[in-house]
C-alpha cells in the first residue's frame, strides 16, 4: 500500500480511515468528490455479467486522468496508454540490440 500513499501525496488527495477521496469537476462543472474504499483491488462488474479486479492505484490514475468518463472507459483508456508505453519501450530496446 506504499504506492497508494505516494499517489495520495502526488495528487494531493484527501483520505479518512476508510476512504481515498478524489476531488474533481463533474460534467456540469461543479466540484464533486469520489470516495474509494481503501482496498488493494476494486472490482468492476460489467453489464454482460463478467467482472474484473483492478489495483486501486490504476483506478485512482484513471479517475484523475479521465474524470468525466465512466470508470470502465477510463480504465480502458489508461490500459491503452500503458500498452502503448510498453510497446514503445520494448521497440527502443529492440532497436538498441540490433546494432
Amino acid at each position: 500500500m506504499h504506492e497508494l500513499h505516494e499517489l495520495i501525496q502526488r495528487y494531493g488527495l484527501d483520505e479518512d480511515l476508510e476512504h481515498i477521496i478524489i476531488p474533481f469537476r463533474g460534467k456540469d462543472g461543479k466540484p464533486a468528490r469520489c470516495f474509494l474504499l481503501k482496498r488493494k483491488f476494486i472490482r468492476i462488474a460489467y453489464p454482460d455479467g463478467h467482472y474484473a479486479d483492478y489495483p486501486i492505484e490504476e483506478v485512482i490514475e484513471a479517475i484523475i486522468k479521465y474524470p468525466s468518463l465512466l470508470l470502465s472507459e477510463s480504465l480502458k483508456l489508461l490500459h491503452q496508454e500503458m500498452d502503448a508505453e510498453i510497446t514503445r519501450i520494448f521497440g527502443e530496446e529492440k532497436e538498441g540490440t540490433d546494432r
